[in-house]
């Protein structure tokens, strides 16, 4: 019962060996600046390269069409603004997104409000979905951008972007989509999904913080957000990070050969069977059943706060929402907007697995819930 424990992969992963051995060349004798033309530069700069041809590879498009950044945040702030300001000039600025999108699509949103961009926040259902439907009827003759996340990093909701992107070129609308939860946990094929821009996270799958990535379709303009030299082909100025680089590449391609892999899916599968063995109808599933990430189980203890529910398992790194949200005992943004019940909302906790998840871990991770006064309470 004293081991550590660690479900919340969906706050960041660990650095996947793999990845580790790709960059370490790169910590010392690979030292070269990418832009260099001499023996020192373009060893760098083929590396960076080879990275490049790997997120394509993840994302099943042209290497050309995938600019390297500091990470997800970054590539959604990329999108967004980059495509604001690209039209300047141009009338009117629509965006259509939803009420449970990561802060870094809200607030750069919410900025652009600020610079005269309208916004239309659309509701999701109780199970965390957006309607296609809705989305159809949010346009406007002067949309400009429609971005709605891949799956939620809360609940894990998996969303239904590519009816949302075919709604989104049938009006000749941009489409971006959020996807550092589920690169390298499900498929991101842009041509399968139909979007036009998609943010990535080293962090979230198995590569490093720091460092991530924006696909941007061939013929699609955006100004930067970082102006001077002509890095990423006058995209995103700055000498690119090479050492981060690199992983990422080494981590996308590593997450090639998981994600068709089942065995996270059964453990949260397990853990969720088990909590209702255990808890009955104390605790309740929050998010969709089905169209969810394979690793993410968010339930609702009633009668108890999430935070307090850690706090007394502390061996076992869990979230109580979003992680940029953590240690709050308010109800998530993502659980209010999805309009759980206010006592099962409270006690929200999130357990997010990963691919060194051990049943032994599930099990213990049961036994010590049970044992820290969540036991069934007696009938009154």
């Amino acid at each position: 019962m004293n081991e550590r424990i660690y479900l919340d992969y969906n706050a960041t992963t660990p650095i996947a060996r793999e990845v580790a051995a790709a960059m370490s060349p790169f910590l010392a004798e690979a030292f070269g600046n990418p832009s260099s033309l001499h023996w020192a530069g373009l060893p760098a700069r083929d590396a960076v390269e080879t990275a490049r041809s790997k997120v394509a590879a993840l994302l099943c498009c042209d290497a050309t069409e995938v600019v390297f950044t500091s990470g997800g945040s970054e590539a959604n702030n990329q999108a967004i603004k980059g495509l604001y300001f690209a039209r300047q000039g141009g009338g009117p600025f629509h965006i259509i997104t939803s009420r449970i999108e990561h802060p870094a699509v809200l607030e750069p949103c919410q900025f652009l409000e600020k610079l005269g961009a309208e916004v239309t926040r659309l509701p999701v259902d109780g199970q965390g979905l957006v309607d296609p439907d809705a989305v159809r009827r949010a346009i406007r003759p002067h949309t400009a951008l429609i971005t709605i996340m891949h799956a939620n990093n809360e609940v894990g909701t998996i969303q239904p972007i590519s009816e949302i992107a075919a709604i989104a070129r049938e009006h000749g609308v941009p489409c971006h989509t959020d996807a550092a939860q589920t690169a390298g946990k499900i498929s991101v094929d842009v041509e399968a999904l139909g979007v036009d821009l998609l943010s990535i996270a080293g962090h979230k799958l198995y590569g490093p913080k720091g460092v991530g990535a924006l696909f941007i379709r061939e013929g699609l303009e955006l100004e930067p957000l970082l102006h001077g030299a002509g890095h990423e082909a006058g995209r995103r100025a700055g000498t690119e990070n090479v050492l981060e680089i690199i992983g990422l590449g080494a981590a996308c391609e590593l997450a090639l050969r998981w994600i068709e892999d089942t065995r996270v899916a059964s453990l949260r599968d397990d853990l969720w069977r088990s909590l209702q063995t255990r808890f009955g109808d104390r605790v309740v599933l929050n998010g969709h059943p089905d169209l969810r990430l394979p690793n993410t189980l968010n339930v609702g203890f009633r009668g108890e706060i999430g935070g307090d529910i850690l706090a007394r398992i502390p061996n076992v790194a869990a979230s109580t929402g979003s992680a940029c949200h953590a240690g709050s005992t308010h109800i998530s943004p993502v659980l209010a907007a999805m309009r759980v019940a206010h006592d099962v909302a409270l006690g929200a906790v999130r357990f997010s697995l990963g691919r060194d998840t051990t049943p032994r871990e599930i099990d213990a991770l049961v036994e010590m819930l049970a044992q820290r006064e969540l036991a069934p309470r007696p009938a009154s």
